[in-house]
């Protein structure tokens, strides 16, 4: 996909209106969580999906690489009338979203630590995040949570294995179990009261991690606080969709398949998947 965004330019052609879709994007299906918050507290809304399934996982790229890849996704978005984008990916909003927000400056650009970070902070004190090593390495959950409560103690672990067993969809293997184990045991040794699931990937996990993670420990989906986000956006600007919602349109810059089973599984109902090529797009349901 590297010349995906090759033609395209960063303005948008013609004024946004209600009707045009929200785009959302990730590096693979992890984002899935933040479009089925979408659909919950937004039914109305026509949405676009996007998975950068070709370079996943993103967790372990460098800055300059997640910019660029975002810098095109959104250049694309933008070639495809979206009126607003949510970064469903920890590891771009991290990275990335102050330095497209410069670049895309009449496009509102959502990411998801930043409301996340603000919901755990109101439910707990001693906070854990589990996070791709990117996300852990930038701090910046750390410094989002201080900044609302500079009394929270936080806690951060890189969980490098996490994606690409997701996206193998072999979240009931033994294997996900002890490397779930492995990774949480430093947070539960700090006894924390919160554990922010820092990659959106990671709420498919949810089973496997609830059982290891003792009851009293409160889980949070930045999805749900991203989601209300962009809710209260809308109406500020006026974009809501005042009519019927389109179909979703899904994505991806892969191997189409892969994602159509997953999605299936996650979203339970059947999905017809586009891969983005310089060619002609070729759709698989």
């Amino acid at each position: 996909m590297k010349n995906l965004a090759e033609n395209f330019g960063c303005s948008r052609s013609g004024t946004p209106n209600g009707s045009d879709p929200i785009g959302l994007f990730d590096s693979g299906v992890g984002g899935l969580t933040v479009l089925r918050e979408m659909y919950r507290q937004l039914p109305n809304e026509s949405l676009l999906y996007f998975g950068d399934t070709a370079r996943l996982p993103y967790g372990t790229r460098s800055q300059c690489e997640i910019i660029q890849f975002v810098r095109e996704i959104l250049h694309w978005m933008v070639e495809r009338r979206a009126k607003m984008v949510i970064m469903a990916c920890n590891t771009s909003s991290a990275l990335a979203i102050e330095t497209v927000r410069q670049e895309f400056p009449s496009l509102p650009i959502l990411g998801v630590i930043l409301p996340g970070a603000s919901a755990a902070a109101r439910q707990g004190k001693r906070i854990g995040v589990i996070s791709t090593p990117a996300t852990a390495a930038s701090d910046a959950y750390r410094q989002a949570i201080l900044e609302v409560d500079s009394t929270a103690e936080v806690w951060q672990i890189g969980c490098p294995e996490f994606v690409p067993l997701i996206e193998q969809g072999r979240i009931d293997d033994p294997y996900t179990y002890k490397v779930a184990q492995t990774y949480l045991q430093p947070l539960l040794d700090r006894n924390i009261d919160t554990l922010i699931y820092g990659c959106t990937h990671y709420p498919h996990l949810a089973p496997v991690l609830k059982s290891i993670v003792p009851s009293s420990v409160q889980f949070i989906d930045p999805a749900v606080s991203v989601a209300k986000a962009a809710s209260q956006e809308l109406e500020i600007l006026g974009l809501r969709n005042l009519q019927s919602p389109l179909p979703t349109q899904f994505y991806v810059s892969g191997d189409p398949q892969p994602f159509v089973e997953v999605a299936r599984k996650w979203l339970g109902h059947h999905t017809i998947v586009q891969q983005v090529a310089l060619s002609e797009s070729v759709a698989v349901g």
